[in-house]
């Protein structure tokens, strides 16, 4: 895992592929949970009866925004950064699903550091993350992540 405490260590790595993290299981009651959480509660994510008889799965599959939802325990996994004052979610750009997660297949996420901009303190990274399934070895997810951080003096 990569440590940084400043945007000086950070921009080191623009450019760079950070690595892989740990893979996390998506099971039906992660599933689920995340139907309840959202109100989404589409067939196709939560009943594992019809799904095995009409969906082209043969089972359910998982959210795509439970997917995209997984992106910071991923993103903890690859990278850690410290002596932070605050940080934000500030974007998303160019997500694209790919293929769908079935219910209790691995996902894990790869992450190369595009850009680091000093905007007057406010540190802004954009990261080209991809979430893999396990199983497949296909892309579930890909996109752009962009981070703003404030790092402590």
């Amino acid at each position: 895992m990569i440590q940084v405490k400043s945007y000086e260590e950070l921009a080191r790595y623009e450019g760079q592929e950070l690595g892989r993290s740990q893979s996390v299981h998506v099971t039906q009651e992660r599933i689920n949970q995340f139907a309840d959480a959202t109100l989404d509660h589409q067939w196709i994510h939560v009943d594992e009866e019809r799904c095995r008889r009409e969906s082209p799965f043969g089972q359910t599959i998982a959210h795509g925004y439970l997917t995209l939802a997984l992106l910071p325990v991923l993103w903890g996994q690859i990278i850690e950064v410290g002596n932070l004052e605050r940080q934000m979610n500030y974007g998303m750009d160019r997500l694209k699903f790919a293929q769908p997660v079935l219910s209790g297949q691995h996902v894990s996420m790869t992450a190369r550091l595009e850009e680091v901009a000093n905007l007057r303190g406010a540190i802004k990274t954009t990261v080209h993350i991809t979430i893999w399934i396990e199983e497949t070895g296909k892309k579930a997810l890909d996109g752009l992540a962009t981070f703003v951080y404030y790092f402590g003096k």
